[in-house]
């Protein structure tokens, strides 16, 4: 696809709206996450907020929650009652309390009960797009095709290792494929290195040992893209009506594999394999949300989903201020039998808080830089 066939840019105020749309939609998933889990325990919450900073809009319901619509629309918190702050810090004053004044405060709950509410929020992300693949998958059918290679590019990485039309590949690297997008996957998402597949030729296993081309690609929108690439193409696409059992079977299934997608790109950054603008930040977040809702409610359902466990998957993260890292604490209070010390906890949330705000800066630059700004400003100088 050259310039030309791309389509139009949603504009900038489209854009916008989209991006905030979607993440006031995944924040009351996620946040209602831990709402839910904590009325399940009678814990007394203070707040239910949307965005951070100044409250714009917000009332009181009859049990004494707050619920905000705050100024700055990234993000959400629950907030219960003793909480310090929006990362659920526990007030040290808590600890002077009576016995009878803790009861339903979460610093209080049992250790088992606070890890329920904290993994509650990612749990529902998760759930949250395989209800939204599920409804694709009873919509439109599941779309997949066998991993069988149906022609092989002359001169591609395939046709160099001798893989031939009609071999059927059922492992790549060791991990085992029952679909081609499964190993069309687990090759665009490598960083080029060989790879080993495992393929049945004429009913005899043999393994096949690439290197795929590095090549660049643009989407319909014109962005460019560089990763591997075989040089196979893929047989007729098959739609399999499914029932509401299979089509739940089949989501849980897809929110799996892209969970450990996202997984398998975070270990290739952490080791210096793909580079960190690789991730993107906020500011590209904001681009494809925009790009995928001006193509339709189902283009920017699918995105949503997509986030959704890319959502889930970073707040399980063992970083402080994350859910993870509430959840390593508490493990360390299972095997210290008492809570760490509360300077140690306020050092880890304040590290945490300082290398995700560091992180969101450099992500934000390269978003920027990767839209030509950067260089617009030096040519400016210049």
């Amino acid at each position: 696809m050259n310039g030309l066939d791309a389509l139009q840019q949603p504009g900038l105020i489209f854009t916008i709206a989209s991006f905030i749309a979607m993440i006031a939609v995944l924040v009351v998933v996620h946040e209602g996450g831990h709402f839910l889990a904590g009325r399940l325990f009678n814990t007394r919450i203070e707040a239910f907020a949307v965005g951070f900073g100044r409250e714009l809009l917000g009332w009181t319901d009859r049990r004494g929650v707050r619920w905000r619509i705050n100024a700055i629309p990234l993000g959400g918190y629950v907030k219960f009652v003793g909480d310090m702050n929006e990362a659920s810090q526990s007030d040290p004053a808590l600890m002077a309390l009576p016995e009878a004044d803790r009861r339903g405060l979460f610093a209080f709950l049992p250790l088992w009960q606070r890890s329920i509410i904290v993994v509650a929020g990612p749990a529902i992300n998760f759930v949250f797009a395989i209800i939204v693949l599920t409804v694709f998958n009873l919509a439109f059918g599941h779309l997949s095709s066998p991993p069988v290679v149906a022609q092989v590019q002359p001169g591609s990485a395939a046709a160099r290792a001798g893989i031939l039309p009609g071999d059927r590949v059922t492992a790549v690297d060791g991990t085992s494929i029952d679909r081609f997008e499964d190993m069309v996957n687990l090759v665009v998402t490598g960083v080029g290195s060989p790879i080993v597949l495992d393929v049945i030729r004429s009913g005899q296993p043999r393994q096949i040992t690439l290197v795929p081309d590095m090549v660049n690609t643009a989407d319909r929108f014109g962005n460019i893209s560089r990763h591997p690439r075989l040089g196979v193409a893929r047989p007729p696409e098959q739609v399999q009506q499914v029932g509401l059992v299979a089509a739940v079977q089949f989501a849980a299934m897809d929110t799996w594999k892209i969970a450990m997608t996202i997984g398998r790109t975070l270990r290739q950054i952490v080791l210096g394999e793909r580079a960190l603008s690789e991730m993107g930040g906020p500011v590209k977040t904001a681009q494809i949300a925009g790009q995928q809702a001006s193509l339709g409610l189902i283009s920017a359902a699918a995105f949503m989903a997509f986030f959704s466990i890319n959502l889930g998957f970073i707040n399980l993260l063992p970083i402080p201020t994350l859910d993870g890292g509430h959840l390593v604490l508490y493990a360390l209070e299972a095997i210290r039998r008492r809570p760490m010390a509360e300077k140690v906890q306020q050092w880890a949330f304040m590290s945490g808080f300082a290398a995700l705000m560091s992180l969101m800066v450099v992500l934000t630059w390269h978003d920027i830089g990767s839209f030509g700004v950067w260089r617009n400003i030096a040519s400016w100088i210049g």
